[in-house]
């Protein structure tokens, strides 16, 4: 990956992703590679073993830290096909990489790497069996939420955004409770990053599971909703409503 670097690259991902003094993504460094090419050198390097991805997740470049992501994300899928959904050393393996990607969550420090890997690691475990949190295996509903709720708690704003991003595959798996308690957690929370993935993951739900159900959110938290979360939530709805949103009057 260090072979393929590229100057003029860097410069503009280094822009994009507020990596100057003050921003969210300061002190980041890029190597200027493209996400199609980290995402072939992730396919080249798919039997990586997990022992050596820490390596990955640990280096000072972006690339590197998201190549290691997808490469757990691989190794998730793999074990997470409809007919491995219960096998039990699928689901022992599914574990071990939902362990990892939690152990390591603080270098998924920036939102596209929160955003390209925690829906297809955490947020699908959330919606199978597991043998972590009891004895046993089962859905575990109650760990799960223990889980997320030490993500969304935490003082860290991308293991913070990870809680929330995660229902993206939940919805998409027909579970809206998921967003709804975690949009519903970080409703006022001050950072522009969250009020962006709220109301996006706000309306992927309603467009996943039910608009009905995205209304009667809305209308119990639009007086209170950072303008900005709203917009997302809504983005998808006719102008018509789209208006009479932003100008609601109970």
């Amino acid at each position: 990956m260090e072979s393929l670097q590229n100057r003029e690259q860097q410069e503009i991902l280094s822009r994009f992703f507020k990596t100057a003094p003050g921003e969210y993504g300061y002190g980041d460094k890029f190597l200027g590679l493209k996400v199609p090419q980290t995402r072939e050198i992730v396919r080249l390097a798919k039997d990586t073993p997990l022992s050596e991805i820490p390596e990955l997740l640990m280096s000072p470049w972006h690339e590197v830290r998201l190549c290691g992501l997808l490469l757990l994300v691989d190794k998730f899928e793999s074990q997470a096909t409809g007919r491995l959904t219960d096998d039990e050393a699928a689901i022992r393996k599914r574990d071990e990489i939902v362990t990892f990607y939690l152990k390591y969550a603080e270098r998924a420090n920036n939102w596209d790497l929160v955003d390209m890997s925690v829906h297809k690691i955490i947020g699908h475990w959330l919606m199978l069996p597991t043998a972590l949190g009891s004895h046993g295996i089962g859905l575990h509903r109650d760990y799960k939420l223990r889980t997320l709720d030490a993500l969304a708690r935490s003082r860290n704003l991308w293991k913070q955004r990870m809680s929330i991003v995660c229902t993206w595959k939940t919805s998409q798996l027909g579970d809206p409770s998921w967003c709804l308690r975690y949009a519903e957690i970080h409703l006022n929370h001050p950072h522009d990053l969250m009020h962006k993935a709220v109301g996006w993951m706000l309306r992927e739900m309603g467009k996943r599971v039910s608009t009905d159900l995205l209304r009667d959110f809305l209308r119990l938290h639009v007086h209170e909703m950072p303008r900005t979360a709203l917009r997302y939530a809504i983005e998808k709805m006719s102008d018509e409503e789209r208006r009479q949103w932003m100008t609601f009057k109970p």
